[in-house]
């Protein structure tokens, strides 16, 4: 209860109110709301994932780079490639799940062409990480300096071998 007033409760399903702690009673359905992946910001983690997941294979990543030049249909796509237009729609198809690309229809023709949205969060998640490793390289370039200027310079108390199967002069 938040100021006397009850919070309202999300309807999943059938399940009952929370208890006193704010829990269901249904232990499936507190799993499921405690389970909810946080850090991605206001992003959504089922869209980054299926961004991420388009991404994955070299196939569609060609597709996108291709579609950054402009629209082109399926035929279009598929010439570079030792596979069938079927198999082209199949990885399109993926591709339109993320978002990533989306299909018009010009007369008898459909191209498909880039959205860029999907790949604009995905850099807005990946720079984050990338600023963390930034800065924790300079952290260690910094340490190494230090390492460097306050390392003593070792004394060359070592005997000199000869070039005959490790063996020391006398």
């Amino acid at each position: 209860m938040a100021g006397g007033m009850p919070v309202p409760w999300p309807k999943l399903g059938a399940e009952e109110a929370p208890a006193s702690r704010g829990l269901t009673t249904r232990p499936d359905v507190h799993n499921l709301l405690a389970m909810q992946p946080l850090g991605y910001g206001n992003l959504p983690a089922a869209r980054l994932d299926a961004t991420f997941a388009a991404l994955a294979d070299p196939t569609r990543r060609a597709i996108l780079a291709r579609l950054a030049s402009g629209e082109a249909s399926v035929r279009e796509l598929a010439e570079p490639f030792a596979m069938s237009q079927a198999a082209i729609s199949k990885h399109l198809k993926v591709l339109e799940r993320a978002g990533l690309v989306s299909g018009g229809r010009d007369a008898q023709r459909r191209p498909r062409k880039l959205e860029a949205a999907p790949l604009a969060e995905a850099n807005e998640w990946l720079e984050r990480y990338r600023q963390f490793w930034e800065e924790s390289y300079g952290r260690l370039d910094e340490l190494l300096e230090e390492m460097k200027q306050t390392a003593k310079p070792r004394a060359s108390g070592r005997r000199a071998t000869s070039k005959r199967k490790g063996r020391r002069e006398r």
